[in-house]
């Protein structure tokens, strides 16, 4: 009997409840509803297209950039747009490797500031691609001559990776640190090639810096 009461005022309380508010929480499901269907109609009818139309845009940019003609990659011509165009364009929506590829063709072409600008915006789980991105904006530091800021990018870049893509990072760190007078620093870069990367072709004269280092000490 007990149970049969419990659940009758159970059943009461809810029936007051869905009364007095059953008309707002089928707002709210319709509310979620239309959310729902808005964020779908938006994907399939401007975000795949533009993606599409994007990745099109691309393609003869891309040829450019594989032949090694940065300069007509990253500005196109009268027929086809090139990176940065396409960047300004769609942003986001041509893919993350637009940041990239525009990054690379402003460091190849000797626009230092806009390849780190673009190089700053590439942001992917893969990290031999974001290492090699944050190697890239390191070596457009160092032609700016800002090597605080080159070596504490190669430092990060040697970080995000554990491969032999490391050794090269911490090697041209070191470089730079002994360009700052930073010798424990760079000796210290050195000697992590040597015991962690042994194998890398960084290491196979590295010995030679250790001992520069050491000796003037």
């Amino acid at each position: 009997m007990v149970q049969e009461q419990n659940l009758a005022e159970a059943a009461s309380k809810t029936e007051e409840f869905i009364s007095k508010y059953g008309k707002t929480i089928s707002w709210i499901v319709i509310g979620i509803l239309l959310v729902g269907l808005a964020v779908v109609a938006y994907t399939k009818f401007y975000l795949q297209p533009k993606r599409a139309e994007a990745s099109e845009q691309m393609f003869h940019a891309e040829q450019s950039f594989i032949l090694g003609d940065y300069e007509q990659a990253l500005r196109g011509d009268d027929n086809y747009p090139g990176f940065e165009e396409i960047a300004d364009t769609y942003g986001n929506k041509a893919g993350k490797a637009i940041w990239l590829y525009a990054g690379i063709c402003e460091l190849q072409t000797g626009n230092y500031e806009e390849a780190i600008e673009y190089l700053k915006k590439y942001k992917v789980s893969d990290k031999i691609l974001q290492s090699r991105a944050e190697g890239a904006i390191a070596g457009a530091y160092v032609e700016l001559e800002q090597y605080e800021e080159a070596l504490a990018m190669y430092k990060k870049a040697a970080a995000t990776v554990d491969n032999m893509l490391s050794a090269n990072y911490l090697f041209q760190a070191g470089i730079v640190a002994e360009k700052l007078g930073k010798n424990d620093e760079a000796l210290s870069l050195y000697k992590e090639i040597k015991d962690k990367y042994y194998q890398s072709p960084e290491a196979m004269d590295i010995d030679k810096y250790i001992s520069s280092l050491e000796n003037a000490e």
